[in-house]
């Protein structure tokens, strides 16, 4: 019997429906998007811009303001350094972040801070979430931009978005989200109009690896002044040129309009299933990460006294396929950045294992993963 995968958070399982509409394009709906004087290249086109109907309406967007990119790492670095010339031209080069972001969103502001912008990396507590008051107190009149990630993709927390737009009514710094672990799963948020970017990544919501985009909000009829990380066509409205890869934007664009449809029964699948898992497992006394109250559906980070990490992941890697954070940073073995801003010690984070799930993931023999937790303690 193989180990029932439980690191969606990495990526997940994609779609059968997906898999249909991948494979039509891939096979007889091949045609490119740009190609305009025959029937392959019109049907492509149809195509891409059904997607970009579909992504749109997720967040409540117009089909012009989605920018399709390789996904959300493209997406973090188009809208952070994207906007460095206009931070420049305007002498606004104060930017705000979290310390609990993802690499694609650190790199690029560290990048920029090398270039002469001021970063202001706000902390979290226990909790795992940055406090609004804390933007609120952060903001200045030079500040360019506010990044903040929806859903953290390592502690499943939500972030306060909705009350950060609420601070940001009145101030013009723009808005970025990295949304790759949020987007067409808490759906409300990120409808929010004050939300002037927002990173989309496919193979998150059951859709393939290497597509994903990027939402730019106009404000009232300007675009955003954002420039291109590439040079080479005017594809994307020049901010991402390139041949459109029809397939992989057609398959996001079926796994968007799911995600909708789908949201609730999704939601109590998942919600089940983590119900079960907490049942089993509390009686071992594990330390739940965070506030729980904030964790979404899908996820649990969670460590047992005594256990390392790697020897648990080891342990049970016959039973279930688990990891221990972020997928992009597993080269390394120095403790979360996450679970270090949230006070733990080296050995601490380092017992913490991240468990995440989806609604087509197996039933688990949750029992048989307490009995061997047991043997391990």
């Amino acid at each position: 019997m193989s180990a029932i995968y439980l690191d969606c958070n990495a990526t997940t399982p994609l779609d059968p429906e997906v898999r249909e509409v991948l494979l039509y394009y891939y096979g007889d709906g091949y045609g490119n998007e740009g190609s305009r004087t025959h029937e392959f290249g019109t049907r492509a086109k149809q195509a891409v811009q059904k997607a970009r109907d579909l992504i749109a309406a997720v967040v409540a967007a117009q089909r012009d303001e989605i920018i399709f990119t390789s996904g959300a790492t493209e997406s973090n670095n188009l809208a952070i350094l994207g906007l460095a010339e206009a931070g420049k031209t305007q002498g606004k080069r104060h930017l705000i972040t979290t310390v609990i972001e993802h690499k694609a969103v650190l790199e690029p502001f560290a990048k920029l801070e090398q270039d002469g912008f001021e970063v202001t990396r706000l902390q979290v507590g226990s909790c795992g979430y940055v406090e609004p008051d804390a933007v609120k107190a952060a903001l200045r009149p030079d500040t360019l931009l506010v990044s903040v990630m929806q859903v953290n993709n390592e502690t499943g927390i939500r972030q306060p978005i909705t009350e950060i737009a609420d601070i940001l009514v009145d101030h013009p710094a723009y808005l970025h989200t990295d949304a790759a672990q949020g987007f067409g799963k808490d759906l409300d948020t990120l409808k929010n109009q004050r939300i002037d970017l927002i990173s989309i990544s496919g193979h998150k919501i059951y859709a393939p690896m290497g597509v994903g985009a990027l939402a730019v909000r106009r404000r009232s009829y300007d675009r955003l002044p954002l420039n291109p990380l590439v040079y080479g066509g005017g594809q994307e409205r020049g901010l991402r040129p390139g041949t459109l890869p029809v397939a992989l934007i057609a398959a996001l664009g079926k796994a968007a309009d799911i995600a909708v449809r789908d949201n609730v029964k999704r939601h109590q699948a998942c919600k089940a299933f983590r119900d079960k898992a907490l049942e089993v497992l509390m009686p071992l006394n594990p330390k739940l990460t965070g506030d729980q109250t904030l964790v979404t559906d899908h996820v649990l980070n969670i460590s047992f006294s005594g256990l390392d990490s790697e020897a648990l992941i080891v342990q049970m890697k016959d039973l279930i396929a688990i990891s221990n954070g972020s997928a992009c940073t597993s080269n390394s073995y120095t403790p979360s950045h996450v679970l270090k801003a949230m006070g733990m010690s080296d050995d601490e984070a380092n017992s913490c294992v991240r468990i995440s799930w989806c609604h087509m993931t197996p039933v688990v023999d949750w029992d048989l993963v307490a009995e061997r937790l047991k043997l391990l303690a």
